[in-house]
């Protein structure tokens, strides 16, 4: 098993939306990197498990837990000229870009701020939401950066 963080903004989509979906289950969606294509495709795979992200808000942190339930596959967005992540150049043929299917597991009573991370950032160090210039919306995360930011969280 492989953990992952991944980001989001609450207004847009946010761990309480997660939450509310049938079956606690969603496709993250509207992903426009390469790298972060890559990982779903070549790196993710269902039973990981990811840290939800609340990013661009008042205070950004580690606010939930959810696990990666099905492998990569075509981001439907892409293809809907009315969806805010269409995609002209992306064909049915040869798609784009991919989404993997998520799964509420836990919100985290005590959620791990950014602040917060940074102030651990001696024993998280190589976390890569930590790095200078990071801005990747999924990164991997090493077993004991996942275990220390549980212990963070008080879980």
């Amino acid at each position: 098993m492989a953990y992952w963080l991944m980001k989001s903004e609450p207004d847009c989509f946010s761990i309480d939306d997660l939450a509310r979906r049938p079956k606690k289950t969603s496709g993250w969606d509207g992903v426009r990197n390469y790298q972060v294509r890559n990982m779903f495709r070549d790196q993710m795979k269902a039973g990981d498990k990811a840290f939800f992200y609340h990013s661009s808000c008042a205070e950004p942190g580690v606010v939930g837990i959810m696990r990666i339930v099905s492998g990569a596959y075509p981001d439907p967005t892409q293809f809907d000229p009315a969806a805010d992540h269409y995609d002209p150049k992306s064909t049915r043929e040869n798609p784009r870009w991919l989404q993997v299917d998520v799964q509420f597991e836990k919100k985290l009573t005590k959620p791990v701020t950014l602040a917060t991370l940074r102030a651990h950032a001696a024993k998280l160090k190589g976390m890569l939401l930590l790095a200078p210039g990071s801005r990747l919306s999924v990164t991997p995360v090493r077993p004991e950066h996942w275990d220390y930011v549980l212990n963070l969280a008080g879980e």
